[in-house]
Formats: structure tokens, C-alpha cells, sequence
């Protein structure tokens, strides 16, 4: 009997072999920093790192004089050495909007400090092991990241988004109606998975049939890193998945994708992007003022959390921070309307 490849083995399969295409488009000497990272990081960082690594070295060709008539594989580990941290500083202006191919990227704050911590690191790796004697990549400035409030749902509006997902479909005709009653248990049993568990779209998507266990109303999902970790969820999801899975039954799924939990309607295992587009579709139906995501249902879930239990270590372990601080900092509004409650808890004299 064949073993079973789980999701996240088929996806680090893929990765692995999208990594080596794009490591043929880099200078050769960038495999050696690739191989030394390997056993510390997944290799969903890893091909971030490359695709960021690639950006650096077609800024170099395209925008840089000294290299203008090179080729990619011109390019050895000393080149490092001969640019300065105004070089740098122009890739970090560079990155806020330039053109690939016939598309124009853009780069905000997060992704500016995602690119330039990149390039940090690749730095970091030839400095470390003497293959070169300078390391301008210290010398600039990480972009400053402004936090922005949490945008999440209210508990009405939660309720509202449950009720559209179920019923939503009375007003509906021909193949809309069809398309809904098709897909209204699923929909259903993933919106209230998110919204009671906090849980990311990836692990969502990556969950198998095996890793739901209503003895224990637990889901074991695979957190960033590669852990594992097992998350409770109440009755409410409880009763949506178990609706889910009387449909699922129904469902004969494309060969190799017999272990999802939730299917497509091309009957395969349903993507990130599938997810985010029907939880954006619902959620039109009851906010527009709020651009909702499955990340504000999951902040959506930290938040209702917090405010039951206080225990921001807590919401931190469940979400599956590996620093609590990354909490306090999506949470410090919370945290504030807390401490203005201690304004007037205690009284000092009685009227």
C-alpha cells in the first residue's frame, strides 16, 4: 500500500523543485547560502528568499552602471564586496516600484522590510564565513513598519456573516442558486472553522480528513515552521464540519487529493485564493466599509479571545505566535481599553 504524502509533504516537493528553477536564474554562487539555510528554515522561506535574492540581482543588471553589459552568471561572490550602502539604499527606492516583464510591483512597508531583511541575511551568510570583508546591508535602515489598527468583525456582524452563508441563498435563481446549494455546507463549515479557531487560510486549506477528531473536537494543523499542534474548537463548529462531511461523503475527488478536508468544485483539495475569494463574496453581503479576509476572521477570533479571557499568552499559544510579543502588538488597543476600565473599578470613598 502506497504511504500516504500529506499536503504539506506535496507542497515541500513543489517548493523544492521551483527553488532549483529559480536557482538556475541566480548567480552559481548563491547555492552554497541556499544549502546553509536549509536546516533552519521551511522552504516556503526559502523560495521567498530567492524570488527576493532574484529581485537584487536584476536591479544590479537593469539599474546599476557598473553591471549594465554583465550576465547573470557573471556575477561572483566579490561582487558583494564592491557595493556600498548607497547602492543599497537605492535597491530599498528601487523596490517601491519597479517593472517585471509588463507588470509594475509595488512594495509597502512589510514588503520593503520582508526584501531588504532578505538580502540582510544573504549578506550576513558570506560575511560570517570571510568570503567578503564588507557588510553594507548594516549600515541601511530597515524600513519602520506602522502598525495599523486591527479591522476585524463585531460579534453581530459575525452572526450576520454565519446567517447570510446559511440562508443567503432564498433571493438567488438558476445557476446562482444552483452554485450556492453546492457549495453552502462547505462554505459554511470553513467560515465558522476560521471565525472559532483562529487558525490561518494555510493551515485551513492543508488540513486533512485524518486531522479532524470530534472524540476530542480537535484539528491537528501544521503551523508555520513545520510544527504541529492540535486546536480545539466548541459545538458550533462541531456541527458544521459533522454537516460538511454528510456532503463530502457525496463527493469522488480527483485522484491524489483523496485525503482533503475541503474540496473545490473541481472536486481537488480548495486553494488559498479559493478561500479568500468566498470569504471576501460573504462578507461584501454584510460590511462595506471593511475589507474582511480569512487574517480579520483569524484576528476576528483573537480578539473575541482576549476580551473573554485576558490571557494574552493564551490567544498567543492558540494562534500560534512563537513570540507573545507579536500578540501585545496586534492586541495593545485591547490592552488599552482594559487599563481605562481600571480607572473606575476601584473606588476610593464610598458616596
Amino acid at each position: 500500500m502506497d504511504k500516504k504524502v500529506t499536503y504539506h509533504e506535496q507542497t515541500d516537493v513543489e517548493n523544492t523543485l521551483r527553488l532549483r528553477d529559480v536557482l538556475k536564474t541566480l548567480p552559481p554562487f548563491c547555492k552554497d547560502f541556499f544549502r546553509a539555510i536549509e536546516p533552519r528554515t521551511t522552504t516556503k522561506t526559502r523560495i521567498s528568499y530567492a524570488y527576493d535574492i532574484r529581485i537584487f540581482f536584476q536591479f544590479l543588471l537593469e539599474q546599476n552602471p557598473a553591471f549594465r553589459d554583465w550576465s547573470i552568471d557573471a556575477f561572483t561572490v566579490d561582487v558583494l564586496d564592491q557595493l556600498t550602502a548607497v547602492d543599497l539604499e537605492e535597491y530599498e527606492e528601487y523596490l517601491k516600484v519597479y517593472q517585471a516583464g509588463d507588470k509594475t510591483e509595488t512594495n509597502g512597508e512589510r514588503g520593503l522590510k520582508r526584501k531588504m531583511s532578505s538580502l540582510r541575511s544573504f549578506y550576513a551568510y558570506y560575511f560570517k564565513r570571510e568570503m567578503i570583508h564588507t557588510n553594507p546591508t548594516v549600515l541601511v535602515d530597515v524600513p519602520k513598519i506602522h502598525q495599523k489598527s486591527i479591522i476585524r468583525l463585531e460579534a453581530d456582524e459575525v452572526a450576520l456573516l454565519l446567517d447570510y452563508i446559511e440562508h443567503g441563498g432564498d433571493d438567488l435563481t438558476g445557476q446562482k442558486k444552483v452554485y450556492y446549494e453546492k457549495t453552502k455546507d462547505r462554505d459554511l463549515a470553513l467560515v465558522t472553522l476560521l471565525l472559532g479557531t483562529g487558525v490561518r487560510v494555510s493551515e485551513c486549506v492543508g488540513l486533512d480528513i485524518e486531522d479532524v477528531d470530534f472524540k476530542n473536537n480537535g484539528i491537528k494543523v501544521t503551523r508555520k515552521g513545520g510544527n504541529e499542534m492540535v486546536v480545539y474548537f466548541g459545538p458550533e463548529v462541531e456541527k458544521a464540519l459533522k454537516n460538511y462531511l454528510e456532503v463530502r461523503k457525496n463527493i469522488i475527488p480527483v485522484e491524489g487529493h483523496e485525503h482533503a478536508l475541503f474540496y473545490s468544485t473541481q472536486r481537488k483539495r480548495i486553494g488559498v485564493q479559493a478561500v479568500e475569494n468566498l470569504v471576501k463574496k460573504y462578507a461584501r453581503q454584510v460590511t462595506t466599509t471593511k475589507k474582511i479576509t480569512p487574517h480579520k476572521l483569524r484576528s476576528t477570533y483573537g480578539t473575541a479571545l482576549y476580551q473573554e479571557t485576558g490571557d494574552i499568552y493564551l490567544v498567543a499559544d492558540v494562534l500560534g505566535h512563537k513570540d507573545v510579543n507579536t500578540t501585545k502588538k496586534h492586541y495593545a488597543a485591547l490592552d488599552d481599553s482594559r487599563r481605562r476600565q481600571a480607572a473606575t473599578a476601584v473606588k476610593l470613598r464610598e458616596d
